[in-house]
């Protein structure tokens, strides 16, 4: 069976990817980061999702990027943007950004995926509803992907690290209704970025979720305060 890398934040996202990959026919396994994010309760969550889909390993790659600032995610004295109307959240680049994290990200997932031999990386990213973060564009994954065929002895060879994005052009509403048919369980997730014990229902994340269910129909399991 071929091996896949997942990175897993336990959001929506990432989690309809990692049953989408082995959907596919992967042998999974996840990377998550705890790189000191507000809301860490997210890899609790990636925890479970990871134990429920069954993957072969779970990986959390731990760095602290609270000093560099830059971002509301790693600097507490950074505001979360609250209560935005969705159709406002996609016209700016907004604080939630943390520089180059998927880049990041993306760089460990090619080393892991290279140390075992995998043939793809699978990512959560999405260009329509969060379109105002940059590394999360069909133009940047394609610039990712000359660097996975350039930058590894894998890639040279022929036998190159496919990056899969299989969300980027759905909507939310669109991939919960993927996450649906593969048999995702949305109680394991976590999309808030406040960082408090139950979900906010407020940041940006939230809503976009709340929005989300609301507009199929569906009540959203995760609590609320």
């Amino acid at each position: 069976m071929p091996k896949a890398v997942v990175l897993l934040s336990g959001g929506l996202d990432s989690t309809t990817v990692l049953y989408q990959a082995r959907f596919d026919g992967f042998d999974c396994y996840a990377l998550s980061f705890d790189y000191q994010q507000r809301h860490q309760k997210e890899l609790a969550a990636a925890r479970k999702v990871a134990q429920a889909a069954q993957v072969s390993e779970h990986r959390v790659v731990a760095f602290d990027l609270r000093s560099w600032g830059g971002s509301a995610l790693t600097d507490s004295s950074i505001d979360l943007p609250i209560e935005r109307e969705i159709r406002q959240m996609a016209q700016e680049i907004p604080v939630t950004y943390v520089p180059a994290r998927n880049t990041i990200f993306l760089s460990f997932a090619l080393a892991y995926a290279e140390a075992m031999q995998a043939s793809r990386v699978y990512l959560g990213v999405n260009a329509l509803d969060y379109s105002g973060y940059p590394d999360c564009r069909p133009a940047y994954i394609t610039a990712m992907q000359q660097v996975f065929d350039l930058g590894t002895k894998q890639g040279l060879s022929g036998n190159g690290i496919q990056i899969a994005a299989p969300l980027i052009n759905l909507h939310k509403t669109e991939i919960i209704q993927l996450g649906n048919r593969l048999g995702v369980s949305w109680a394991d997730t976590w999309s808030c970025y406040d960082g408090g014990e139950l979900a906010c229902g407020v940041c940006d994340s939230c809503q976009l979720r709340l929005a989300a269910f609301a507009e199929l129909g569906l009540v959203d399991p995760v609590v609320y305060r």
